[in-house]
């Protein structure tokens, strides 16, 4: 017999900006079928990513987690025993009474990110954090470098409508591979492209998917974005493309920017970038002679020590270009400003006390191996809850943080769905719920709808839901709050409405809310974000963050990177691989079929220089650790620099030592990031490094 098929609405969860709209086969009213994007919604337009598009081989997976674990074995030997949810709660809440009655209470850190990308679910965590004062998180392993890039200049976080790139002239996709983390971003493109002749210019170390398609690919040395923005710049004041009107009426300084940029031409560019004159000469023109412009921000070219720098210089363009008053002009990165939510009932805000420490999450290694920088004044940290992401293996520094999760006396609580790293590393395992079986409201960075994803199925085994777990962790910790006495969809009801949006029952009726601001508003032509109103060449960096002082006054190149070394002579980006998102979808068999293993995309040249071949094992390394990678040999890149896609589990990589192991976990200024694509290596082939150990 045929199942019956019906299909639901939901919105995808995941880590990225698109939150598409979807459409999923419900089948006899306990499975899911194919995942289809929506078409009658104006930004997902049909198209989603294959990943979500085959969720069934993800949310029906025989590894899936299903019922509470205790470990039984020592810590990281994986030998776990199924207990009672009763009990795995109870075990749990014991253990933060005992560590706050010992240590004090900022000794228990909560601890999540972006899992999953809806607003009860993934914040909630923070509502029990306040109410019991555990140590605070600041957010910093993802947007924190793109928020203070983006804010210098522009002031508030929102743009140019994200489905004007189908009316623009020329895209400029900056530091992103859409083509694997933001499919719908194509698809607009592609539209302009068809329909108006478009131009696509990606901007990025290496040829991505995206790059493969653009008509202009500007393969730069990592870190050197800076450098190309202020010698485009200087090219649009040179030859006359600077609006002088435009920056008088909305920009600070134009008269000393200018000054400042007549020694940064694309002489100078080059030799920082290490791309050709004509090259820069060429997108300068390109630029700066078409008016309806967008740029497209990714987060890539950020995650450098320089990077909220380099995200300032390249918003400057559409300023000194007067791109921002056009239709398909300007830039854009986020939206998340667009939406004044109200979340005190979600994230406990009443409950906030401000002298409760806050502990920067990128640092997680530091924290836990007791360095005093990084713990601030309060204690060290002795007991974790641990949901929506996977430390063990995304953190920087990822030997040292592994270190830390090895301690004998630091208990640890992780909520999962597989037994990831982090998981393996738990003291208690609680089964976690997907999207599709829980409740939840989303809010888009990469365009403009609020959308609510209901439950459509039943979990697996006993899975529960993080507000669920919230739930009987306060009741057995004694945290009060309405909050947890609230269902999921209760809760969305009340923070849509106290927001001033329409309630669950309607937003769920229109399927969703489109509430992207006026052309005047989101074009900035009412005035930037800042109280002057005008776009910040110079920005004020001490309103930004406390590590302010050695940020540059004007658009420049911040040499402040991990630059290569006689001792480290390779700069290594380590990009997402198209099949995976952070370490989501890693244990789907398709995706693991699709990336078949980690590898290292060498340069040609430089394969040729150590005698290389593809396919050759070898050693990435530096002071923080080694890692053995298969090398690709391939172009699309400068010499010096290497590709290492991922984010693979650690145990598919030799000796169980994922490529994190080699990243650092320095903060950059002005006010911390992770720095995941400043790194330099050395590499060698693996044949001669075994040669040197058996001598």
């Amino acid at each position: 017999m045929t199942a019956a098929i019906d299909r639901r609405s939901s919105v995808c969860p995941h880590d990225c900006p698109s939150t598409c709209a979807l459409e999923v086969e419900v089948l006899d009213g306990n499975r899911i079928g194919r995942v289809h994007g929506a078409a009658a919604n104006s930004y997902t337009a049909g198209v989603i990513c294959a990943k979500v598009a085959r969720y069934a081989d993800r949310i029906h997976h025989p590894d899936r987690l299903t019922q509470p674990l205790m470990r039984s074995g020592p810590k990281g030997s994986g030998q776990f025993r199924e207990i009672t949810w009763d009990e795995a709660l109870d075990r749990t809440a014991a253990a933060f009474i005992d560590v706050a009655e010992t240590h004090g209470s900022e000794a228990v850190w909560p601890y999540y990110y972006a899992g999953t990308m809806g607003l009860v679910q993934r914040d909630g965590i923070n509502r029990l954090r306040h109410a019991m004062r555990y140590s605070r998180q600041q957010n910093t392993i993802c947007t924190a470098l793109c928020e203070a890039g983006w804010m210098a200049g522009v002031g508030r976080f929102t743009g140019p409508d994200p489905r004007e790139m189908a009316k623009s002239d020329l895209v400029v996709v900056w530091g992103g591979n859409p083509v694997s983390t933001q499919v719908n971003v194509m698809v607009h493109i592609t539209h302009a492209r068809k329909e108006r002749g478009a131009k696509l210019v990606v901007i990025d170390p290496y040829r991505t998917g995206t790059a493969q398609h653009a008509d202009m690919h500007l393969a730069l040395r990592p870190g050197t974005d800076g450098a190309l923005a202020c010698a485009v710049m200087h090219i649009a004041f040179r030859d006359g493309h600077a609006d002088r009107a435009y920056m008088a009426q909305y920009s600070d300084v134009p008269a000393e920017l200018e000054a400042h940029l007549r020694s940064r031409g694309p002489e100078w560019a080059s030799a920082i970038t290490g791309l050709t004159v004509a090259e820069i000469e060429a997108f300068a023109r390109l630029y700066c002679a078409t008016e309806r412009a967008y740029i497209r921000t990714g987060y890539g070219f950020t995650r450098m020590r320089n990077g909220a720098a380099a995200l300032h210089a390249v918003t400057c363009l559409p300023t000194v270009t007067g791109k921002w008053r056009h239709e398909g002009g300007g830039a854009f990165w986020n939206n998340r400003g667009i939406y004044n939510w109200n979340k005190s009932l979600v994230e406990g805000w009443d409950l906030r006390d401000p002298t409760t420490r806050v502990l920067d999450m990128s640092r997680i290694g530091s924290v836990l191996t007791g360095v005093r920088e990084a713990l601030g004044s309060g204690p060290q940290v002795h007991a974790l809850l641990v949901q929506n992401t996977n430390p063990v293996t995304v953190a920087p520094d990822s030997n040292r943080v592994r270190r830390g999760f090895l301690r004998e006396d630091l208990f640890t609580c992780v909520h999962e769905q597989f037994m990831t790293d982090t998981a393996l590393l738990a003291d208690i395992v609680l089964p976690a719920t997907m999207f599709m079986e829980h409740d939840d409201v989303y809010q888009a960075g990469g365009h403009s709808h609020i959308q609510i994803g209901p439950k459509l199925i039943e979990p697996p085994g006993t899975c529960r839901s993080n507000h669920e777990v919230h739930q009987g962790l306060a009741r057995r910790l004694g945290a009060v709050h309405p909050g947890f006495a609230m269902s999921a969809m209760e809760l969305v009801d009340q923070m849509l409405t106290s927001s001033g949006w329409p309630n669950a029952a309607t937003v769920l009726e229109r399927r969703w809310v489109d509430v992207q601001p006026k052309f005047d508003d989101a074009h900035f032509l009412n005035g930037f974000g800042h109280p002057d109103k005008k776009f910040h060449f110079a920005p004020d960096w001490s309103r930004i963050g406390p590590d302010h002082a050695r940020m540059p006054k004007l658009p420049d190149h911040f040499a402040i990177i991990d630059d290569a070394a006689p001792s480290r002579p390779f700069r290594m980006v380590t990009a997402p691989a198209r099949s995976f998102l952070n370490t989501s979808f890693t244990e789907v068999p398709q995706s693991q079929k699709r990336e078949h293993r980690p590898t290292a995309m060498i340069h040609p040249d430089d394969a040729a220089r150590l005698g290389l071949e593809d396919g050759d094992r070898v050693r990435l390394g530096n002071e923080r650790g080694e890692v053995v990678v298969h090398a690709h040999v391939i172009g699309g890149m400068q010499p010096g620099v290497i590709i290492v896609e991922s984010v693979w589990p650690n145990a598919a990589f030799e000796g169980g030592i994922g490529i994190n192991a080699l990243t650092s976990d320095e903060p950059a200024p002005p006010m911390g990031g992770a720095v995941f694509h400043d790194t330099s290596v050395w590499l060698r082939a693996e044949a001669a490094v075994l040669a040197d150990a058996a001598e």
